[in-house]
């Protein structure tokens, strides 16, 4: 049972429930988790693998890279590798269009164009993978089947017209899509819809608008529990809410101040149990959720600039955090920074810090805005303001050779980051 507060026009309250099937969720395959009974054999294996993946990162380098010709941005990135093999790459571009790539060969496999407003992000569903859906700032979410490029959507989820979209995400069972709107007036809102309505119908199942003030940059679904919700606001504020309670208020499960602007949240740790958060302003905030129950502080980890935190060789330089992903085979959270040149960082985080992994040259030639790290493959890919997709492999040596010039021009849209907003009135629990 799903429970919603609305805020109506007038801006009374009612509330609404949805009545679905009962979820089972099946936590994925997790080969690297070893139970008491595998013992040492099973902590040597965890010890040989984690020492594997730190020779694979020392050991990338570039492979592939594709550079269209349109000067277009690269802002977000999502990879699907099924087991069959076929795996894609979808990537959302400054020119409003979804392109589908081959994951091995980066080949161009089909475009997607619909969108009015600025593309905020793509997701593939979890258990339906020929569905992509994409987010925008025209305020709506479009659901594609990749198995037919250039097609129309084959759903579209709105809301109110004044809702601008700046974040979203589905569930981990496909079965609530959820979306963070920009500030309207005084509120900013969570929007809420269940996936497989049919698309002519295109309801809202739900609206949280008190959890947040300002824009809503960052939603996240925890990857295992579909009800665990997590979202990160220009307001400073990264909330916690499961959706299986009732009111909005009941929901919320933790408010975890940053201080700054959010610009990236990341599930982490055993169980996915902790929260990362990198902010606008590069700050980085670990946070131990499983302390939620308890008197301990949820802080871990809280350094209001991360970029000095880690030694780099050389002459290097730290201008930005790209992002983080959470390695679940082997345990490992990864922090991306890079330079306006287009030098990147693979970091290790933990709860000293981070530790340099590699440093990544010669992919890019202006700043990144997004990567994902594929381990069925063991593939890295980063895409960015230059318009490259490029794809890293341990020891590999680049088959084709684009151009690497900066491609910023006039026609590249001006896109919104996110102001530096700072909250102080709600408390970190």
């Amino acid at each position: 049972m799903f429970h919603f507060r609305f805020r109506t026009r007038n801006n009374s309250h009612y509330t609404t429930s949805f009545q679905g099937p009962q979820i089972v969720v099946t936590p994925r395959c997790n080969t690297c988790v070893t139970s008491e009974s595998a013992g040492y054999s099973g902590r040597l294996w965890m010890s040989v693998a984690m020492e594997n993946l730190e020779d694979k990162f020392a050991a990338l380098s570039v492979a592939r890279r594709l550079q269209p010709g349109e000067p277009t941005y690269l802002l977000d990135l999502v990879v699907h590798t099924p087991g069959s093999g076929g795996g894609l790459v979808a990537a959302c571009c400054s020119n409003r269009s979804v392109v589908l790539h081959d994951s091995h060969t980066l080949s161009l496999q089909g475009e997607f164009k619909g969108h009015t407003g600025t593309v905020c992000g793509v997701r593939f569903a979890h258990t339906s993978p020929g569905l992509l859906f994409s987010g925008s700032a025209d305020g709506t979410l479009c659901a594609w089947d990749v198995r037919c490029p250039g097609s129309q959507a084959v759903q579209v989820f709105q809301s109110s017209p004044s809702h601008s979209f700046c974040s979203f995400d589905i569930s981990c069972n496909d079965v609530v899509l959820c979306a963070g709107t920009e500030q309207v007036e005084e509120d900013s809102f969570l929007v809420f819809w269940d996936s497989r309505m049919a698309k002519e119908s295109g309801g809202v199942l739900g609206v949280y608008s008190e959890s947040h003030s300002d824009d809503i940059t960052q939603v996240r679904f925890h990857p295992q529990d579909p009800d665990r919700l997590a979202s990160g606001s220009t307001d400073g504020l990264v909330n916690v809410y499961d959706l299986g309670h009732g009111s909005e208020e009941e929901a919320l499960l933790a408010t975890c101040n940053s201080s700054s602007s959010v610009s990236a949240v990341c599930w982490a740790g055993k169980d996915y149990g902790r929260l990362l958060c990198l902010s606008h302003d590069e700050g980085l905030h670990l946070w131990d959720l499983a302390q939620m129950e308890t008197e301990e502080p949820l802080t871990i980890l809280s350094v209001p600039d991360a970029r000095g935190s880690a030694s780099l060789p050389g002459d290097s330089t730290l201008d930005y955090f790209v992002g983080a992903a959470w390695v679940e085979q082997v345990e490992r959270l990864l922090v991306m920074g890079g330079t306006v040149r287009g030098e990147l960082h693979l970091f290790d985080c933990s709860d000293q810090g981070l530790e340099l992994l590699k440093s990544l040259q010669g992919g890019h030639s202006a700043t990144v805005r997004c990567f994902q790290w594929d381990p069925a493959v063991g593939a890295l890919f980063t895409g960015g303001e230059d318009a490259q997709l490029v794809q890293w492999k341990p020891g590999a040596e680049e088959l084709e050779s684009g151009k690497r010039h900066t491609l910023k021009s006039a026609s590249a849209l001006k896109l919104k980051a996110g102001r530096h907003g700072k909250h102080t009135g709600k408390r970190e629990k």
